[in-house]
């Protein structure tokens, strides 16, 4: 099953890019360089990208423009990017984020 966003109302038409590999969760996956990151994880049936703080209820695809934080992920080690905006670069490594996404949050 394929999901990969090829053209949104609002961010705009993804042209068509070379392939590049990045990591998620420790797997490697295809992905377009300069799609949105949530675009390439979807394409990829990838479709939990965090878990909130108090309930650790599976978050993912929300707005879809950058205006809430569903699609919050660690993204080179950095927690709480958009993935919905933000685009995908050769060699990325990406993770699932577990409340805050601070390492070592006692609360995840």
């Amino acid at each position: 099953m394929c999901l990969r966003v090829d053209d949104h109302v609002i961010l705009g038409s993804n042209e068509p890019g070379k392939t590049v590999e990045i990591t998620v969760d420790g797997k490697k996956i295809q992905a377009k360089e300069g799609e949105k990151i949530l675009a390439a994880l979807l394409a990829n049936g990838i479709i939990v990208n965090r878990y909130t703080v108090k309930r650790k209820e599976p978050r993912g695809l929300f707005c879809g423009i950058g205006q809430c934080t569903d699609c919050a992920m660690i993204v080179n080690g950095k927690p709480n990017v958009r993935t919905c905006i933000t685009p995908v670069k050769e060699g990325m490594v990406i993770e699932t984020q577990h409340g805050l996404g601070k390492r070592g949050d006692i609360r995840d």
